[in-house]
């Protein structure tokens, strides 16, 4: 009898860390990550945190490098903590524009095509090496990169083309 009961408590103990296993995994890279500024230059230039999602890490790295861009233009971003240089800790967009993405899509959508303007206004000079991160999933793949955003020199190239008002 007492076989039995050790082997029924086996056969328990089995069967408990089994389900225990089992329970769901969760990938990081089905969340939304804001971009992050985490430093500047006397230069007018940002260091930013941004992340990607594609299909493949290539597209997912070229995708976050666009999201950089495009937050400095859009979207107000949070400075990291600690970097802030004034009592706001944000940096403003570019462009506060009501509606200018649908305004000015046609300048907008070429900009930002693959090998567009957008690659001269962002640098990967402050990237340290083994920084980039990837996330991957049976159906996508997430990048988290640093990229030196030229803010001075994009303000000034929307400023040319008439897109911010002088």
């Amino acid at each position: 009898m007492k076989k039995q009961n050790i082997l029924l408590l086996l056969a328990g103990i089995a069967m408990l860390s089994l389900l225990a296993s089992c329970g769901s995994q969760k990938s990081q890279a089905y969340y939304d990550y804001d971009s992050r500024v985490i430093g500047t230059e006397l230069d007018g230039s940002y260091t930013i945190r941004a992340w990607g999602r594609a299909r493949n890490a290539m597209d997912a790295y070229e995708q976050a490098r666009k999201n950089a861009v495009y937050d400095v233009i859009f979207n107000q971003i949070q400075f990291a903590t600690g970097t802030a240089p004034s009592t706001s800790g944000v940096l403003k967009p570019l462009l506060m524009e009501v509606n200018a993405k649908e305004k000015y899509e046609d300048y907008f959508n070429a900009f930002f095509a693959r090998g567009g303007e957008f690659e001269k206004y962002c640098s990967m000079k402050e990237k340290r090496l083994f920084s980039t991160k990837y996330q991957k999933t049976n159906a996508q793949t997430q990048a988290q990169v640093t990229v030196c955003v030229y803010r001075t020199q994009l303000k000034a190239k929307l400023i040319e083309d008439g897109i911010l008002p002088r």
